[in-house]
């Protein structure tokens, strides 16, 4: 028997909220999973793409990597992996690097094999390039063959790349597909073969609210799958319906329900009450200990008032209108980036391809809004920061330095890695919780 972890989108190096502490959760969430692999004696630890959530990752993010894997190493316990869309360069890859030093397998059309098991790789490929793939996978003389790849793979609804092309095309058969991208833990047969997504590690969107984990695989007579949770930081989702007449002391009241310290604390709010002022829930929940806050009202408010403009202050006059829009959250953010920051001319362009990586996977950031605390006073204006409450994962899509073509290493239909929930959600993973509420290992 052969049995492997089974994990990916790990996004180490993402500073999600541009907090310090949120890019430490992502690293110690692959650090756990690693410690699982060797406290658990697993045959293997397989990973399908994003271990690194951008493709130029700093020297920080690189060191802590290295002394993760340094330890998988020690253990004897290897480390499979592929590349994924968020750190694919068009050149040498960031996993090239580890598998230099003896610390990973970059896995390709040969099999690697771990007790009677091939491993077989295929990185993340465009959707312009699939129609081109040639499946050239050598063949093996064990009991079980894997794939191991990154992408949005039907039978799932999310789907842009249909597994049966894969399957069908491929000179080897395949027990398993050990997918990586989507961040939410789905599996599905087609015909005789598991295809399975591991989730991510790490919530790196507020729309990821199921507990994160990764998926054991197990080869023996059959394929079997089963999941374990890992702790992790701690979200908050306080969703607030209000009354007709009721408003922000309602959503304070509802907030002050939770215990926030040391929490990321999502706010969505709804119904038919007041419009309310999204900083002021946001300073009470961050005087509580909370290490993020934000609120998102998803109401839309029609905007009906006259406005006078006096060219005496043409800023003023620019600031007041666009106020009034009630232009989306991403569209604030690009105007403030241009119009109104203190961003050189020289350095615009690559300030807001910056920013609009930070917000394109938050739904929500493209929604039109109505004025907020910064339009009524534009003192609180001044005070609260340009981001907004987007700080999601940036678009796999944005081009790179070392990647003139995005259809190198990013999808092209810009969609992000869990925009697209599926329709049909997967049979529940069964986990449950001993005396000191660690999770253990439970089927689907």
């Amino acid at each position: 028997m052969t049995r492997v972890i089974h994990t990916g989108d790990t996004h180490i190096g993402y500073q999600q909220y541009h907090r310090p502490e949120r890019r430490q959760d992502f690293l110690d969430a692959f650090r756990r999973v690693l410690r699982d692999a060797i406290d658990d004696d697993v045959d293997a630890v397989v990973h399908a793409g994003d271990l690194f959530h951008d493709r130029r990752p700093s020297l920080t993010d690189i060191l802590g990597t290295l002394d993760v894997l340094r330890d998988l190493a020690a253990a004897d316990v290897p480390f499979l992996a592929v590349v994924g869309n968020h750190e694919a360069k068009r050149d040498a890859q960031w996993l090239d690097l580890f598998e230099s030093l003896g610390l990973a397998v970059r896995l390709d059309a040969s099999p690697h094999v771990v007790g009677n098991t091939a491993f077989y790789g295929l990185d993340f490929v465009p959707r312009s390039r699939r129609d081109a793939l040639e499946y050239e996978f050598e063949s093996h003389d064990v009991d079980h063959a894997a794939l191991v790849t990154h992408g949005l793979f039907q039978p799932f609804d999310y789907g842009d790349w249909d597994a049966r092309e894969i399957l069908e095309g491929s000179p080897v058969e395949f027990g398993a597909l050990l997918l990586g991208d989507n961040h939410k833990a789905d599996r599905a047969q087609v015909a005789d073969t598991w295809v399975t997504y591991c989730g991510s590690t790490e919530r790196a969107s507020a729309d990821e609210r199921e507990d994160r984990g990764y998926n054991i695989v197990e080869f023996d007579d059959d394929v079997s799958i089963s999941r374990r949770g890992i702790d992790t930081r701690e979200f908050v989702f306080v969703d607030v319906e209000l009354a007709p007449d009721e408003g922000v002391e309602r959503v304070r009241e509802q907030a002050s329900q939770y215990d926030v310290e040391g929490c990321v604390v999502v706010v969505s709010v709804d119904g038919e009450g007041e419009r309310i002022a999204p900083a002021e829930v946001e300073s009470a929940l961050d005087e509580r200990g909370a290490l993020v806050a934000r609120v998102t009202d998803r109401r839309e408010f029609e905007t009906t008032t006259e406005y006078e403009v006096s060219f005496a202050d043409p800023d003023e006059a620019v600031r007041e209108r666009v106020r009034e829009l009630g232009l989306s959250s991403a569209a604030r953010d690009i105007d403030e980036t241009i119009r109104a920051s203190k961003v050189a001319d020289s350095n615009v362009a690559d300030e807001v391809e910056s920013r609009v990586r930070d917000i394109v996977d938050e739904a929500d950031a493209f929604t039109r809004a109505g004025p907020s605390a910064e339009d009524t006073d534009p003192a609180v204006a001044d005070e609260t920061a340009a981001d907004g409450t987007t700080d999601d994962v940036p678009d796999e899509d944005a081009p790179d330095e070392d990647t003139p073509d995005d259809d190198d290493a990013s999808d092209e239909d810009g969609r992000t890695d869990d925009s697209v929930p599926s329709e049909t959600p997967p049979e529940e993973a069964t986990v449950e919780a001993d005396g000191d509420g660690q999770s253990t290992w439970g089927d689907y």
